[in-house]
């Protein structure tokens, strides 16, 4: 080897090292990202794109003082300019500045639609966390946002870029190894926690809880509402089907490529944690005809688990074999004999060392996270449709919020998915839209 090529491959390595892990594919990835949101769950969504690419992080925006404080400051040491971002109380604030590439929202679910609107709106391509809304109305709007405005709309149902279950789509369902798939079953047996419940009181000086309550009904505050708590109150989401089941459910459809329900069919409510301030269903279970095919949701937040090993997964149940399937690992058991297959996620905590000691972050999701985030990238690249695109957001989102309707109203709800109504049912169609509080008016899907 000459001193010349020597010099050439010693300047490649250490601009490769300067690019830390960055795939070659995204190294000239140098957008402007913003984070709506600063929680557990907008934290670990930025930090790891901040791990594939070289984006530049100029702004972010929380109604917690104290939240958006921690993530400007953490923003500061992981990203390569350390420039600590903008903060913004106020998120149309932010978007005013229009000078955003990327925006990410990791907001409470009952603040996706505004934002992820008003982000495309002002040219911005998205990447806004699941459920995409919490109501049906919600998300026709969003979607159509998405299309008329031309933006990528990636959401975070990050199981379709879960390693081992790539593996286990491609390996195992689509080599044939179930056979006929004839049922599915999705469950959580997670609990919501032992209480006693705090009582309501001020909110801290810290937090706007005018404005976290956004469009959403005005309740006292409560600390087991915030943050992360106010996922065990309708006002602010859709319960466990719109936190646990829409994972599942979403992973199901995407590994059998399924579409729409053609019906909903669910029942359950509060009738174990009876002691408790949460509103949201305790035992629940739904039925998703999608034509020829059933997929069952079950969920319980007390009781043992049937399965130490899948507390929270999907089963496919096949007439050659059963895959069992998590964000830890997966199972395929044949049928009559033959080898048994098993997979563990790999954490990648090597590769990525602060995910070692990362608060808050699942370190067995982290890679899934990456590669939702590289997918949103490619997608932002091409202009094409990201694995999870909007669309497929929309369909797994309204699929849950049709269970949980369907339990109100005791009655199965058959979806006409061309018309976005229900079939037959003025009842069920009237809520379809929440009410917003004044003065925030609920978007209405735009004609594209």
């Amino acid at each position: 080897m000459n001193r010349r090529k020597f010099i050439q491959i010693g300047a490649a390595g250490l601009a490769l090292s300067a690019l830390g892990n960055y795939a070659a594919e995204f190294a000239d990835q140098k957008k402007r990202v913003g984070l709506i949101g600063c929680g557990w769950y907008g934290k670990s969504d930025l930090l790891r794109l901040i791990q594939v690419a070289p984006v530049e992080v100029v702004s972010v925006c929380d109604v917690d003082k104290q939240m958006l404080a921690g993530a400007a400051e953490i923003v500061s040491t992981r990203q390569a300019s350390k420039k600590k971002p903008r903060t913004y109380h106020d998120y149309r604030e932010m978007l005013k500045e229009k000078d955003l590439d990327v925006v990410l929202i990791g907001t409470p679910d009952h603040w996706h639609a505004l934002p992820m609107i008003a982000a495309v709106e002002a040219g911005a391509d998205v990447y806004v966390q699941k459920p995409i809304s919490v109501d049906v109305i919600e998300g026709q709007a969003m979607l159509a946002a998405a299309r008329k405005h031309q933006r990528v709309v990636q959401v975070g149902t990050q199981r379709r870029s879960t390693p081992h279950l790539i593996e286990a789509r491609d390996r195992i369902i689509k080599e044939g190894k179930l056979g006929t798939v004839g049922l599915v079953e999705v469950y959580s047996y997670y609990g919501s926690g032992a209480g006693p419940d705090p009582d309501d009181c001020a909110a801290p000086d810290y937090l706007d809880w005018e404005m976290w309550t956004g469009p959403a009904p005005m309740l006292p505050y409560n600390p087991m509402k915030h943050p992360r708590g106010w996922r065990s109150f309708m006002e602010y989401g859709n319960g466990t089907v719109g936190d646990m089941c829409i994972h599942m459910l979403d992973a199901a459809r995407w590994m059998l490529d399924l579409g729409v329900p053609k019906s909903v069919s669910s029942s359950g409510g509060i009738l174990v944690r009876k002691d408790r301030k949460a509103n949201i269903s305790d035992t629940q279970t739904a039925i998703f005809d999608f034509g020829g095919l059933d997929m069952v949701w079950q969920h319980r937040h007390w009781g043992q688990w049937p399965d130490p090993k899948y507390p929270w997964g999907v089963t496919f149940y096949g007439d050659k074999g059963t895959l069992k399937a998590s964000i830890n690992s997966y199972d395929f058991t044949p049928l009559g004999g033959g080898q048994p297959i098993h997979r563990d996620v790999v954490m990648e905590l090597e590769e990525y060392p602060e995910d070692k000691t990362e608060q808050g972050l699942e370190k067995q999701v982290a890679p899934a996270i990456r590669g939702q985030m590289k997918d949103f990238l490619a997608a932002i690249a091409s202009r094409g449709k990201p694995v999870a695109d909007i669309e497929q957001g929309y369909i797994s989102t309204t699929a849950c919020i049709l269970a949980n309707m369907s339990m109100k109203l005791g009655r199965s709800l058959a979806w006409d998915a061309k018309a976005g109504r229900i079939v037959g049912d003025e009842e069920a169609n009237r809520l379809l839209q929440r009410p917003y509080r004044a003065p925030w008016i609920h978007p209405e899907p735009a004609k594209v």
